[in-house]
């Protein structure tokens, strides 16, 4: 019993590291954008894909509701205590969860930082998809995205799990 509550004890522990270093990436990146680059400044990466450029965003994703801080305030506290919570309580033995759960969590406390700090968002990824010129964004941004990508693949597990026990118990074989 204690052998088990000290693996979950690290478990726990890497995710919240992960989280961490999220977090310090997040915020050093918007650092050295804000202290080295002017606003609207921009640096080619690769041509006509990939740049960096100072951006700011007081709203959410794409721009929308610009200037409802408080609203995002609200929003992010409760989201990051949900993802405390689900991560101690539903990612115990499930490392996909957790580190979904941890990359969710960075992303989330990283844009908060911004808001509360600079009553902003400071976004410099900028990339042209297929020719699109896609929304500017940042660390915190990408750790979410790939949060939410990795929770759906858990979801997806989850909900198949049982179908291949079932066939296993009752001894038929499912292609």
């Amino acid at each position: 019993m204690l052998r088990k509550s000290c693996l979950l004890w690290r478990y726990s522990l890497v995710f919240y590291l992960i989280a961490l270093f999220v977090i310090l990436l997040d915020q050093f990146t918007k650092w050295l954008i804000v202290s080295k680059m002017q606003f609207g400044d921009s640096i080619t990466i690769i041509n006509n894909i990939l740049y960096i450029t100072s951006h700011r965003n007081r709203g959410a994703a794409w721009g929308i509701l610009q200037g409802q801080m408080w609203l995002f305030y609200a929003i992010t506290l409760i989201v990051i205590v949900a993802i405390i919570y689900y991560l101690q309580k539903a990612a115990k033995g499930k490392w996909l969860l957790g580190v979904s759960l941890s990359l969710m969590l960075g992303g989330a406390i990283g844009n908060f930082l911004d808001r509360v700090i600079r009553k902003e968002v400071v976004d410099f990824i900028h990339t042209y998809i297929f020719g699109y010129n896609f929304p500017v964004f940042n660390i915190a941004d990408s750790a979410l995205v790939i949060g939410v990508i990795l929770l759906m693949i858990q979801m997806l597990r989850d909900e198949r799990e049982p179908k291949e026990k079932s066939y296993e118990e009752n001894g038929t074989h499912h292609s």
